[in-house]
């Protein structure tokens, strides 16, 4: 934001009118809160540029974590780091291939979540995918 704008804040109702329909409807429909704390640390560990990357990669190709550093330019230790932030957050599996270990992603929700981030940021800036 340039320096000495201010952000206006959203507008509020001028009204105290309640539309007791909708709030109704809309609290029945409300998710559990411990679900949504499950998903707020499910965009918390996406929230992370280097979890990202790694995302990216692995939306791409299964990689072990040799591959994974030298592409990212990362030590291997941290991508080992940041591989076990997604595998404990059920983002990230494992296979085993004689002495190698190579990471993908756990199903296609991971890629969906991941492209429909990559949609909406592009399409709200204007860029193409």
């Amino acid at each position: 934001m340039p320096k000495g704008k201010m952000k206006s804040l959203a507008p509020v109702c001028e009204s105290p009118v309640l539309h007791t329909e909708v709030l109704q409807r809309v609290r029945h429909g409300l998710t559990d809160e411990e679900i949504l704390r499950w998903v707020a640390g499910l965009f918390k560990v996406l929230g992370d540029p280097s979890r990202l990357k790694i995302v990216n990669a692995l939306l791409l190709s299964e990689m072990c974590v040799c591959d994974l550093a030298s592409l990212l330019g990362m030590s291997q230790s941290a991508v080992s780091h940041q591989l076990q932030i997604l595998r404990q957050s059920d983002l990230v599996k494992w296979r085993r291939d004689g002495k190698v270990i190579y990471y993908s992603l756990d199903d296609e929700h991971v890629n969906n979540l991941f492209y429909q981030g990559l949609v909406h940021v592009n399409e709200k800036h204007r860029r193409s995918i």
